[in-house]
């Protein structure tokens, strides 16, 4: 029996003494997100008593290995510690790949792609988060026009509609939140259904490089991104209160997140505003004033090769327009855009009265996405929206509280898109997607409808290259097809289809008569096509080179294809044309960049040539039972805009830091040889900041902006008979407001709370600090009043 023991020891010992243990274990530790290499990693083999640390490309090794499974505890600052599982030997080496955490992303960053790539083709700008929180209790719109190159077309100064370059509407498409808004944007005074408190992440594109999301956006593509969430046991929020001297009101917004470790999370937002009537620096401008509720939950599981989320947002608001725009007869239009102040001025008060919008938006989204060994990361979403827009007119009697307009936007979207890395310099990005989109005009309104019914789908499909050619030079290409097909339901005026020769044109559009009405079914298709090219070398550690070509091309909306009547709360009949094609611009911008050193700027010039530009223009003044209103056309033509904008930021000393802004922008109608209406004139904003470091973060700010005079303009200037004293009156819509200065000052600072990491933000401002008596030329109520005045405003954030 000993014997036979001794020679099973012996069996088991030569064994051991066999064990090949030299072998070598190596393999990179990079970012999850975007392969960037993880230095100073450290990898522990469990159970042993070996250890490495990766070096600066995230190399790491570890050698003299027997043969066997082992688990090794990967750890990184700012990561969560893993443990892999990896067999020895093993055929190639062994990567690693963290969920990297950086600080949460608290900025509004402003980049030149929608999707992501190693090579940027335009201008990359940020705005920290900071900033964005200022404008908590303003709009969208408010908080993007900081940025150099993009203005805002605004209706008074609570509907602001974002305007790149030039361009707004239907030529700048908005995605929150991977979805692309579908809120009747086609509307001058329809500002984006969008919570700013929502963000946490904006990217605006000067150009239409954007093709995942569109290949419409002739003007520009704005992205609104939520906080990145990261994968680990936490739980974060804050509180912002804000208050405002002018319109006397307030906002107070809200949100929590709670994420855990195995990849679960979710998010909950609020947002309330109430603002009574503005004020002018001499008067009251009755009936602006704002309510608005919004919320937004966001719940989800996110692991580095697979995630699903759902995403649901509510948005609610009541708009006041300035009671003064809507008057009576053709002597009074004329009386109030001759007069230096308002023909209605009442007391102030928090009632939205007559003229006013309300607005609700709902977004409802399900994304999920799967990357998939050998073939790059796919994602799958599907999306409903339902936008209801209420317009009230000033009516009387029954009709009082009866909108003048009533429609119901109902959009489902779904989008296929895979993202690969064919190789380490190469990287590709395909999809395609589904659209389709009902609007329903209630014609319970009693009034002739602006916007018919119809049902229009829509079928896109797309691709983007992004190639390193070498450490220095970075191109980007792609091309993108839609095609787009409307059914509409409209109702003519017998008296308008024929004086538009609509009854020799589209005769078999007619489908009944009605008196002095007939029906049509207009059936209208377009197909278009999209494409981008760029690059960007890096001249050397200072400085950047970017180039970029875009090819837009968009198809008619509804208002510019069938507006026939009063839009009520622009205060004007607008009339569309049957006939347009779509518009197709090309854009060319080239961008230099020095982005280090003490001082730094970034100069970029661009032009841009739209052939079949629709362009709305006003034209003269109709009588109607409800008053005197103006007359606006669309028409198309050939457009060239070309400008440039300019930043430069410059360390004065170590505490005062110096911000310069300069936008010019030269629209023409090249058809006609005149001026395209409603450019942003040439504007400059200079800031200084100093910086109190040792003093709770104390910041004080002085911001000067200046507005130049527009003096390229068209003259759309008409005549109009007035009855009442037998006359003939000159109507002047073109000449735009003098230049103009503001100055404002800001201060700000931090507290901590304790050893919890709670802090408490304080900001304190004031606008037009002079109280300054201005209009703005890009401002629609600007015939009618001026633009507001000094405004004293207090932010408070508790973050915990």
């Amino acid at each position: 029996m000993r014997l036979t023991l001794f020679l099973l020891l012996l069996v088991f010992s030569s064994t051991g003494i066999a064990q090949n243990c030299d072998n070598i274990l190596s393999g990179r530790v990079t970012d999850q997100h975007d392969g960037t290499p993880l230095s100073g990693a450290t990898l522990v083999l469990m159970d042993t008593d070996k250890a490495s640390l990766s070096d600066i490309d995230g190399t790491y090794q570890f050698s003299d290995l027997c043969e066997g499974t082992y688990s090794i505890q990967v750890s990184h600052p700012e990561c969560d510690p893993k443990v892999f599982s990896v067999k020895v030997p093993r055929r190639g080496g062994f990567n690693i790949e963290l969920e990297h955490h950086v600080e949460l992303l608290k900025q509004v960053t402003v980049v030149g792609t929608a999707y992501s790539t190693k090579s940027e083709t335009l201008l990359e700008n940020r705005i920290n988060l900071a900033t964005l929180e200022e404008f908590s209790g303003a709009s969208f719109g408010d908080a993007i026009n900081t940025l150099s190159g993009v203005s805002s077309l605004n209706t008074g100064n609570t509907v602001v509609k974002p305007m790149i370059n030039g361009l707004h509407s239907s030529r700048v498409t908005i995605i929150n939140n991977g979805v692309r808004l579908q809120d009747q944007e086609w509307g001058a005074e329809h500002a984006p259904t969008i919570d700013i408190n929502t963000a946490g992440a904006i990217t605006v594109l000067k150009g239409a490089s954007a093709l995942q999301y569109s290949g419409d956006a002739i003007g520009g593509v704005i992205i609104s991104e939520p906080t990145r969430i990261p994968i680990k046991d936490t739980i974060y929020g804050k509180t912002i209160l804000y208050g405002a001297t002018n319109g006397r009101g307030g906002a107070l917004t809200s949100s929590l997140t709670k994420s855990y470790g195995s990849g679960w999370y979710g998010t909950i937002q609020g947002t309330f505003k109430r603002f009574g009537d503005f004020e002018a620096p001499d008067y009251i401008l009755s009936n602006t004033g704002l309510f608005e509720r919004d919320g937004s939950l966001r719940v989800g599981y996110k692991q580095f090769d697979q995630g699903v989320e759902g995403y649901y947002s509510y948005f609610r608001n009541d708009i006041g327009i300035l009671r003064a725009s809507h008057l009576g007869g053709a002597q009074d239009q004329i009386a109030a855009i001759s007069s230096e102040r308002p023909l209605i001025i009442r007391d102030f008060t928090y009632d939205i009265g007559s003229p006013r919008q309300e607005v609700t938006h709902h977004v409802a989204q399900l994304s999920a996405f799967k990357r998939v060994n050998n073939l790059g990361k796919l994602s799958l979403s599907y999306n409903f929206q339902l936008n209801e827009r209420f317009e009230f007119d000033v009516r009387r009697g029954d009709d009082e509280d009866t909108p003048a307009v009533d429609l119901e936007l109902t959009t489902h979207h779904v989008a296929l898109d895979l993202e690969s890395n064919i190789k380490e310099n190469l990287g590709v990005k395909v999809g395609v997607s589904g659209n389709f989109q009902n609007n329903f005009a209630d014609p319970a309104t009693g009034v002739r409808r602006l916007i018919p019914d119809y049902d229009q789908y829509r079928a896109s499909v797309y691709g983007i290259a992004d190639l390193g050619v070498n450490e220095k030079l970075n191109l980007e290409f792609g091309g993108r097809f839609d095609y787009t097909f409307m059914d509409a339901q409209k109702f003519y005026r017998t008296s308008f289809w024929e004086s538009r020769g609509y009854d020799e044109l589209f005769p078999e559009l007619v489908v009944d008569t009605f008196g002095n009405q007939i029906l049509t079914n207009p059936e209208l298709d377009f197909a278009n096509v999209s494409a981008t090219a760029g690059l960007n070398y890096q001249m050397n550690e200072n400085y950047i080179f970017y180039a970029n070509y875009s090819l837009a091309s968009r198809a008619p909306n509804a208002s510019e294809l069938f507006s026939e009547g009063l839009h009520h709360s622009a205060s004007r009949i607008e009339l569309g044309d049957l006939r347009f094609t779509s518009e197709v611009g090309h854009k060319i911008g080239l961008t230099l960049q020095k982005k280090t050193g003490v001082l730094r700027f970034t100069v970029n010039p661009y032009i841009n040539l739209i052939s079949d530009f629709i362009v709305i223009e006003p034209t003269g003044i109709q009588q109607t039972i409800r008053g005197n209103f103006q007359v606006w056309e669309y028409r198309q033509t050939s457009a060239r805009l070309a400008g440039v904008d300019f930043d430069l930021n410059a360390d004065l000393t170590e505490n005062l830091e110096f911000e310069h802004q300069f936008s010019y922008i030269n629209g023409s109608d090249t058809d006609l040889d005149v001026p395209l209406i409603n450019m942003p004139p040439a504007s400059t904003t200079n800031s200084l900041h100093y910086t109190f470091p040792n003093f709770y973060d104390l910041v004080l700010s002085v911001k000067s902006e200046y507005v130049f005079e527009q003096t390229e303009f068209p003259d759309n200037n008409f005549e109009v008979f007035l009855p009442e004293t037998g006359t003939t009156e000159l109507v002047d819509v073109s000449t735009p407001p003098d230049a103009y200065h503001l100055l404002g000052l800001k201060a700000q600072a931090g507290f901590h709370l304790g050893d919890g990491g709670s802090k408490l933000d304080v900001g304190l401002s004031v606008a037009n600090l002079f109280d300054t008596n201005y209009r703005n030329y890009l401002n629609r109520l600007r015939f009618y009043a001026d633009d507001l005045g000094r405004n004293l405003s207090l932010n408070i954030k508790i973050s915990y």
